[in-house]
C-alpha cells in the first residue's frame, strides 16, 4: 500500500486550456521517493504541458500539486526548484557564451555572496564557498565525461553533451527530483547508454526521477513504474511489464 510518507510528488486533478483546447484535462501522478518514473504519450497527449504545471513555468486553471508534502504549484520555478525539485527542457538549454565550468556554478544555490552586506562581512567564507562548489563541479563534470571540455564554450557542445551539461547541472542543486524532458532524444545509441548509466547511479544515490521519453526502451529498461498520457487525460499506469502488456496502451501508443 503506498502512503502519503512514500511519495514526493503527488499531482492531482490538473487542468490547463490554451482558448478552447484541453492540453491537460483531469490529469493526475504520483512519483515515489527513490523511484524512476516514466511519462509516456504520442506527440500532443500533453506531457510537457504536465511537466510544465508539474515545475510552474505555467500554472494549472485547476488542481493542486504537492512536493515532499507541502503544495508548490502557486509557487515560482525558482522556488521550487529551492525546494528540490528541478527540471531539464526536451531542447537543452545552456548559457552558450559561458563555460562549461560557469554553467554548472550558475546552478549554486544560497551562496553567502548573494548577499550584498555579507559581500564585506563575510570574504573567508564565500572564498571557502566558491571553492568548495568549484571542486563539487569538476567532480561532476568528470563523473559524466565532461571534465575536458570545462573551459570550452557551453555553445561549442554538442547536442548530447548539452543534455549532459544540463543533468549534470541540475546536481548542483542537490536535488530530491528530477524532471527530465526526453534525455534521450537527438542523442546517439552510445551517449543514450551513458545517459541512462548515470540516471540510475544518480537514483542509487537518492534521487528520484520522473522522465518523458519516447523511446521505449529507455524508458522500460530504467523505469519502475510508468504513467502513460493521452489527449491530456490518464490512459494507463504501472510497472513496464503491465504497460507491455496493456491492450490499450499497445494499441494506440506503442505500434502493435
Amino acid at each position: 500500500m503506498t502512503t502519503s510518507s512514500s511519495i514526493i510528488l503527488n499531482a492531482k486533478e490538473l487542468y490547463k486550456s490554451f482558448g478552447g483546447l484541453k492540453a491537460v484535462n483531469n490529469a493526475h501522478i504520483q512519483v515515489k521517493k527513490g523511484s524512476i518514473t516514466g511519462l509516456i504519450g504520442p506527440n500532443g497527449a500533453g506531457k510537457t504541458t504536465l511537466f510544465n504545471l508539474l515545475s510552474s513555468f505555467i500554472r494549472p486553471d485547476q488542481g493542486e500539486v504537492i512536493f515532499d508534502g507541502e503544495p508548490i504549484h502557486q509557487l515560482s520555478p525558482h522556488q521550487i526548484a529551492l525546494q528540490g525539485c528541478v527540471r531539464t527542457f526536451q531542447v537543452a538549454r545552456v548559457l552558450s557564451r559561458l563555460t562549461v565550468l560557469e554553467n554548472m556554478l550558475l546552478a549554486t544555490q544560497k551562496q553567502t555572496g548573494e548577499d550584498l552586506i555579507k559581500v564585506w562581512l563575510q570574504q573567508a567564507q564565500i572564498k571557502k564557498e566558491e571553492q568548495e562548489n568549484r571542486e563539487k563541479a569538476l567532480s561532476i563534470l568528470e563523473s559524466v565525461g565532461l571534465i575536458d571540455k570545462c573551459y570550452d564554450y557551453g555553445g561549442a557542445l554538442s547536442g548530447g553533451q548539452r543534455k549532459l551539461l544540463e543533468m549534470a547541472r541540475t546536481l548542483m542543486t542537490r536535488p530530491k527530483l528530477i524532471l527530465l524532458d526526453e534525455p534521450a532524444a537527438g542523442v546517439n545509441p552510445t551517449l543514450i547508454g551513458q545517459i541512462c548509466e548515470h540516471i540510475t547511479n544518480w537514483n542509487r544515490q537518492g534521487i528520484s526521477f520522473l522522465i518523458i521519453e519516447h523511446n521505449m526502451d529507455v524508458i522500460m529498461s530504467l523505469c519502475d513504474h510508468i504513467w502513460v498520457l493521452a489527449e491530456g487525460t490518464n490512459l494507463a499506469d504501472g510497472t513496464p511489464q503491465e504497460i507491455q502488456h496493456n491492450a490499450i496502451v499497445l494499441e494506440a501508443y506503442l505500434g502493435d
